[in-house]
């Protein structure tokens, strides 16, 4: 078999550059060994969105009393078929690749991908089967997997990761989810909101440590109110499996702690894969880890690139079809422009939820520049007050000197869907008084972004 292209991996970064090298005349193919959509569409992204829309929905229930609407009787979760539902939607999903790949005539090679030498891939099926397939390119895009620590090894039963959450036989009494990053904050979440009592650990000093100092606190509160157990400044020194419970030792500011609970969750990062894809046989360069690429993501070795989780960078869905795209346009002829890693949106999709772009204010102090910064809290907002959602704020950070909008910080409902309208700003060099002077609709939770730019500009209205 002979291609153009061929991509390892079928995830948001090598199905993306597939469809797009398609798109772009190459004859084209993708490996995979599991199924088409990768972690993403099958064990990440899109299944705990699923699972975190059954929670809101359970939750609104709860609080129905508080919209005026009175349930007769009880409601309680079905946790079965809310782990049925998340599984069906990943599937569906996949099927849309399966869908896309055939509309686009990519070819689908199914097994496991080894680099054999320039230009040719080495295909093992399930039974053994080796199949040789050629290619002038060939994009890697493996993906990576759940981090384990030395001290809390995964046994898939009691200390279990991202994939046996998604698919627990039953709603656990009891959880320590270990790290609070995107992953670990919304599965934390979504249990402690179907009835888990959840025990949140954190080695750094805030929740989702990557985000703004204000947006970890406002979040940690958030918790805290929905009865969650956050635990800060900590770490989890041992686990004993040896009883019917896991008996966790904690490291907390005050002393070590013993917490008991069913399961512990470990999400405290990735790990590439990169193991046994052939990188050591054909010299691919690897450094701190990662797969090391130019910015149009060629490796050392002519004809062979890198994408996604196994390269420098943030390890998000977008940002690897972003690289993907790049890439194959690089590879056709085009004149790209480099994926600008300053001006990516990141999302946690907890209740409230986080989104930001761009520099927090500590790292705009600390490079040196003098700020305006803008918060509109939603408590000020008539649509959130409207709907029941009042927690969190916008907050905008922009350079004074010029008015550039150097980041921005939004926690509170649907903030996910508000944050894109900040990154084309950032992209078109908008400045603050250009956000202030752009009309925004009222009544709408966008209005906070309008705001906190009026805010940072001492022309705020509703505060």
């Amino acid at each position: 078999m002979n291609f153009d292209l061929l991509v390892i991996g079928s995830g948001p970064g090598g199905y993306v550059a597939a469809i797009r090298a398609s798109q772009l005349g190459l004859k084209t193919a993708v490996v995979e060994r599991e199924s088409l959509g990768g972690i993403c569409l099958n064990w990440g992204c899109i299944p705990t969105k699923s699972l975190l829309k059954s929670a809101q929905v359970y939750e609104y229930f709860l609080h129905a009393a508080d919209y005026g609407i009175e349930i007769d009787g009880s409601v309680k979760p079905d946790f079965s078929k809310v782990v049925g539902r998340s599984r069906s939607v990943a599937e569906g999903m996949s099927n849309g690749i399966q869908y896309l790949f055939k509309k686009n005539k990519i070819e689908v090679i199914n097994g496991t991908g080894k680099l054999k030498s320039p230009g040719i891939v080495a295909v093992t099926d399930t039974e053994g089967k080796v199949t040789e397939v050629r290619a002038d390119h060939i994009i890697i895009a493996t993906g990576a997997r759940s981090k384990e620590l030395p001290n809390l090894k995964q046994d898939g039963k009691k200390i279990i990761g991202y994939r046996e959450a998604l698919t627990l036989p039953k709603l656990p009494k009891s959880m320590v989810v270990v790290g609070s990053g995107a992953i670990g904050s919304e599965f934390a979440n979504f249990y402690n909101t179907m009835g888990t009592e959840v025990t949140l650990v954190e080695f750094l000093p805030n929740v989702v440590p990557l985000e703004d100092e204000e947006v970890s606190k406002q979040l940690e509160r958030s918790f805290k109110k929905s009865k969650m157990k956050v635990m800060t400044s900590s770490s989890v020194e041992s686990v004993d499996i040896s009883g019917n419970m896991c008996k966790v030792k904690i490291k907390t500011p005050k002393g070590e702690k013993e917490v008991e609970a069913e399961i512990v969750l470990s999400a405290v990062g990735i790990d590439p894969n990169l193991e046994n894809i052939g990188l050591e046989e054909l010299g691919v360069e690897v450094e701190a880890g990662k797969v090391k690429v130019d910015p149009f993501y060629r490796t050392n070795v002519k004809g062979v690139y890198a994408i996604g989780d196994i390269v420098d960078g943030p390890a998000l869905a977008h940002v690897a079809s972003a690289e993907g795209i790049t890439c194959v346009e690089k590879i056709s002829g085009h004149d790209p422009q480099p994926v600008d890693y300053g001006n990516i949106p990141g999302c946690t999709y907890t209740n409230p939820e986080v989104a930001s772009v761009g520099m927090t204010e500590r790292a705009a102090r600390e490079a040196g520049y003098e700020l305006k910064i803008g918060k509109f809290p939603f408590t000020a907002s008539g649509k959130a007050s409207a709907a029941g959602a009042k927690d969190g704020f916008v907050k905008l950070v922009f350079d004074a000197k010029y008015g550039e909008l150097l980041g921005a910080h939004l926690i509170g409902a649907n903030v996910t869907e508000m944050i894109a309208e900040l990154v084309v700003a950032r992209k078109l060099e908008t400045t603050g008084e250009e956000i202030i002077k752009a009309v925004h609709p009222h009544p709408t939770m966008s209005e906070a972004v309008m705001e906190a730019a009026a805010a940072a500009y001492g022309e705020v209205i509703h505060i």
